[in-house]
């Protein structure tokens, strides 16, 4: 695990890394930085097709539910309108849409991220204190198919950082 003093320095350190085949990195920062997704090739996410599965369930289940409950379980004529009467569903099946996206969105989030996370390895590092006051920090992970211990070390010393510190786990 690299850090870094300045954003700068931790966005240009996660270029080269992510230029250099590291793949399984992560980076902290005390506040959100923009371009750091793009630099440790944080592209792909699932979040959105979890909400799309979200909203159509919820959807689903909202209309669902008001035809059982109107055709099937307590079926009442009102007005000559068929027992089916999808018009008068559709409130419901809305708010059930949202709902059941928002739902998901916020579980998806969660499961896809790992959280909550009570532990994890960087929190052994002394120094990694500093990640939530003014330091910098770009952590490769030794899972990452290019990692060698002390090629990975090598490269991020390459980096310019202040400090370079292994992670015990």
């Amino acid at each position: 695990m690299a850090e870094f003093d300045d954003p700068t320095a931790l966005v240009h350190a996660a270029h080269r890394a992510h230029e250099a085949g590291y793949r399984r990195m992560d980076a902290y920062s005390p506040f959100p930085i923009e371009e750091l997704s793009d630099a440790i090739g944080f592209h792909n996410t699932h979040v959105p097709f979890v909400v799309l599965v979200g909203g159509v369930l919820g959807g689903l289940i909202g209309y669902l539910m008001q035809y059982w409950i109107s055709a099937v379980d307590y079926p009442l004529n009102i007005g000559g309108r068929p027992l089916n009467s999808w018009p008068s569903f559709i409130v419901v099946t809305f708010e059930m849409t949202i709902l059941g996206a928002a739902s998901f969105a916020v579980l998806g989030m969660l499961a896809l991220n790992g959280l909550p996370m009570p532990y994890h390895p960087v929190f052994n590092v002394e120094r990694f204190a500093f990640a939530s006051k003014d330091r910098f920090f770009l952590c490769i992970e030794a899972r990452d198919p290019k990692f060698d211990r002390k090629g990975t070390e090598d490269f991020l010393r390459s980096l310019n950082p202040r400090e370079v510190t292994e992670v015990p786990h």
